[in-house]
């Protein structure tokens, strides 16, 4: 394999920063980035300016990325185009949320294989559980127990790190060593959609109330998470919401014309 290989592989991925506050992060952030052969950058909703003089000192000669990186208000905005998303936490997660916590050397691969994602939280608090629940799977970097926590730069040059780690395996004829997973995953706001219209039908159902929605529904972001659905699945399952609603349509006027006739005084 090249290097112009290497590079082409891991170009799809995107390094994604919700709410980082220090531009000396981001600056870092981008020349790491440029060190290992990644090129997308997107920022949400940032609490610094990515373009100003210290973030530019920092980054050196990745200016460039910082230049093309893309700023948008909220974490699925941020997605679109990813068929494949991984959060990074340092924390374990009680309630359904992710427990199931693994190393970069071990995830990271499944990020290869198409257009995907890699979301890092705010360098004072990290993701949070609904920015988690946007992820398939979750990645925590095994540190020291007597200093566990990363600084943001450092967290984001592992993963690149093992990123490129992974491509350049590949070379001398050991790919087939790696796994090669499933190609036909959905599209991220795809999904963001079903869930949106599962959400609004458990609703009207009475399945879930308005204070209780939200966790019920991060339970179901992992279940299908999980399964890895296909795009002919994702619309298979709209497609039974769709029938549900459209017989709840018909009950409720087949009910309304009922009252009508009962009536006397209509």
């Amino acid at each position: 394999m090249s290097q112009t290989d290497s590079y082409t592989r891991l170009t799809p991925i995107r390094i994604v920063l919700v709410e980082p506050a220090g531009p000396l992060n981001v600056g870092s952030v981008a020349r790491v980035m440029k060190n290992m052969g990644l090129e997308q950058l997107v920022l949400v909703n940032p609490r610094c300016d990515p373009l100003g003089d210290e973030a530019k000192r920092m980054a050196v000669h990745a200016g460039d990325i910082l230049e093309r990186a893309i700023t948008v208000s909220c974490l699925p905005e941020a997605l679109t185009g990813c068929q494949r998303a991984i959060a990074t936490t340092a924390r374990s997660r009680s309630q359904g949320l992710p427990t199931d916590l693994e190393a970069p050397r071990t995830v990271l691969p499944w990020l290869l294989y198409c257009p995907s994602a890699l979301i890092f939280g705010p360098e004072d608090r990290g993701l949070n559980n609904d920015e988690l629940s946007y992820a398939q799977r979750f990645l925590s970097i095994p540190s020291s127990s007597v200093y566990p926590s990363l600084n943001l730069a450092q967290s984001v040059g592992v993963c690149c790190y093992e990123l490129r780690y992974c491509v350049l395996e590949t070379q001398g004829g050991t790919e087939d060593k790696m796994v090669t997973p499933n190609l036909s995953t959905v599209p991220l706001e795809v999904l963001e959609g079903y869930y949106q219209q599962l959400e609004a039908m458990l609703l009207r159902i009475g399945y879930v109330y308005p204070h209780t929605a939200n966790s019920r529904m991060k339970k179901f972001r992992r279940l299908f998470n999980r399964a890895n659905l296909t795009s002919e699945e994702v619309a298979m399952l709209r497609g039974i919401l769709s029938q549900v609603e459209w017989a709840l349509n018909c009950n409720n006027s087949v009910a309304i014309d009922d009252t009508l006739k009962l009536s006397p005084d209509l």
